[in-house]
This record gives structure tokens, sequence and C-alpha cells, in this order.
């Protein structure tokens, strides 16, 4: 009876000590998160299993004892999670208790001004909507020396200095605390790790500031649908700009009379703008917006080609032409019929 009574302790021995490791942190030191999303209706088992393949727990049994000793099955809510891979059982099991994350994962997409980045911000809740615009406006970037500050009278209001300098990525942020300034900031430093960092050698053996880069990989981003495209249209904006054509990026006049998506008018094309390069010759004053990285090293890395002249058709395809004579007949090809 004593062998059995201790066989028993020896086993309790080892399950409490399995279930105190299994409570602990996937790794204590990690910086890790996960973006995790748990639907309506779902149950203990589910959402453990949820968290056991992102690698957030240790164990999906431990993870379910633990809510029902607690006496939180059935209150784990529904919604998105940013998790941190450092939290033990209790801490993970109280953020999906709260029904709220203490951080937001936030993709800022390629091609984004200031004005689409404040307006994304307000719609998650992080700001009322004018803040992030406001801080590009007034706020003091002066630690971020390769801002184009030489430039600053020309350009545009909405976007200041900040335009095309803002690193398109997901960001991990904090709700608590929330300050525009320093979102910014972030942005700034990954645009000087990601590309001033990575492509330092590239930009200071380029003919071109590193502004006249910006803002020619912002016309690439907007002018462009797909990967493949970014090399050939920038060997064709660069070819033009040095030719002395005018570069006739519609998307520039989009810029400056705000019409992202809306048809323009032929007003709209003989505004009087230094952006308006349908009427001025050379780049605009600045990015009309913030390129990725793709349209980066595609401006970096220009495809040369026989080509002077590009167009999207209405079946989304892009197609190139050598003369003027040959663009128009491919916009009445494959736009205007």
């Amino acid at each position: 009876m004593k062998k059995v009574f201790l066989l028993f302790l020896f086993i309790g021995i080892l399950v409490l000590g399995w279930y105190k490791l299994s409570l602990r942190p996937i790794d204590g030191g990690s910086e890790s998160r996960v973006h995790l999303t748990i639907p309506v209706g779902a149950t203990t088992t589910s959402i453990a299993s949820m968290l056991a393949n992102e690698d957030v727990i240790r164990s999906e049994a431990a993870f379910r004892v633990h809510v029902r000793l607690s006496g939180n099955d059935g209150k784990l809510q529904a919604g998105t999670f940013v998790l941190q891979r450092s939290a033990s059982v209790q801490e993970v099991v109280e953020s999906l208790k709260a029904g709220k994350a203490e951080e937001a994962s936030v993709t800022i997409p390629e091609g984004y001004t200031v004005k689409d980045i404040d307006a994304l911000m307000a719609e998650l809740g992080f700001i009322n909507g004018g803040e992030i615009i406001d801080c590009a406006q007034t706020c003091d970037f002066a630690t971020f020396d390769f801002l184009p500050l030489k430039h600053q009278k020309s350009l545009a209001d909405r976007g200041g200095l900040l335009e095309g300098y803002l690193y398109p990525e997901t960001y991990f942020v904090a709700y608590q605390d929330f300050h525009p300034k320093f979102f910014l900031e972030r942005m700034l430093g990954e645009f000087r790790r990601n590309v001033i960092g990575e492509y330092a050698g590239e930009i200071v053996d380029s003919p071109y500031s590193l502004h006249e880069i910006v803002t020619m990989a912002s016309l690439v981003e907007e002018e462009t649908r797909a990967d493949e495209e970014r090399p050939i249209v920038a060997g064709i904006l660069w070819k033009r700009l040095r030719e002395g054509f005018r570069l006739d990026v519609d998307a520039t006049v989009r810029y400056i009379v705000d019409k992202p998506t809306d048809a323009i008018t032929l007003g709209d094309l003989n505004i009087q703008s230094p952006y308006n390069t349908r009427k001025l010759g050379g780049l605009p004053p600045g990015p009309i917006a913030n390129p990725g990285l793709k349209s980066l090293e595609a401006t970096l890395q220009p495809e040369s080609s026989k080509y002077y002249y590009y167009l999207h058709g209405k079946d989304g395809k892009i197609r190139y032409a050598v003369s003027n004579e040959e663009h128009n007949i491919n916009k009445y090809r494959y736009i205007r019929n």
C-alpha cells in the first residue's frame, strides 16, 4: 500500500512539474509577436489549438486545464490580438479575457501617402483625423539628416518633408501612449535602416541625389502594377528625364489635385503646379507617395529598353511603345475601345 502511495505521489509530482513548466512562456527573452484572430464562438479547445500552432503556448492540455481551474472557461473573447511569445499562459489568458489587444498590427502599404497613413491610423482609433498630417508639417525631425530640407519650400504641404521617406512595413503599435511623432520617427528609422543602410553604395554611385531617387521611386510605385514592370518603367522614366522629354506622369497630377482614383479632367491636367509633369519638364519637387522596396530597387537598378512610352490597358496589362505614334495606337486599341 505504501508503495502504491509513493508511486501516486511520484506521478503527482511529475504531473505538477509538467503543468508548472507548461504555463511558462515559450521564450521568455523573445521579442517576437503573433497576430492572431479568435473567431466568434471559438471554444477553449479550439483556442488552445490555435495558440499552440502559433507557438504561443507550450501545451494545449495545460492551457485548457489552467483556463478551467482559473474560472475563465467561456470568458475568452473573440477578436484580433497581438500576443507575445514571451508571455506566460496566465498573461495570454488575461489578454484574451480582456478582449482588447495592448498592441495592434498595423500594415502601411506601399504607395501610401502621409494623408493615407493619417486616415488609416484614425480609422484604427490611434488618432483623431489630421494629427499625423499636422505632425508631418510641424514636428521637428531634425535628427533625420536625410530629409530634403533644401527642397522644403517647394514641397507640397500635404506631405511636407516626410512624403516618400516613411517606410511601408507592418508595425506593432501600442494603443496606450501612442504619439504621432514617435510613430513617424519609427517609420523614418526603418527607411534609414532598410534603404539608406542597405543601398548606401548604390545611392552614392548614382548620378542622382537621394531625394531624386526617392522621388522617381514614388513615380514608379504609382505607375506600375506588378514587380516585373518596375525596372522597365524606371528605365523609361530615367531615359525621358535624361533626354529632355516631359515625364507625362498622370499620378503627379492626381497627387496635387488629390484625386487618387477619380477621373482627372482637362482642367486638372492644366493645373499650374511644379508637380504637374504633364506641363513641366523634370521631376516634381518631391515624392508623391511612400515607395516600397521593389520600386526603390527598380529605380536604383533600372532596365534599359528601346521604349519611351507605356500605358495600362483596360485589361490591366502594360503596353510599351517606342514612338508617340505607336503609343497613340496603343491608347486607341487598349483604352478607348
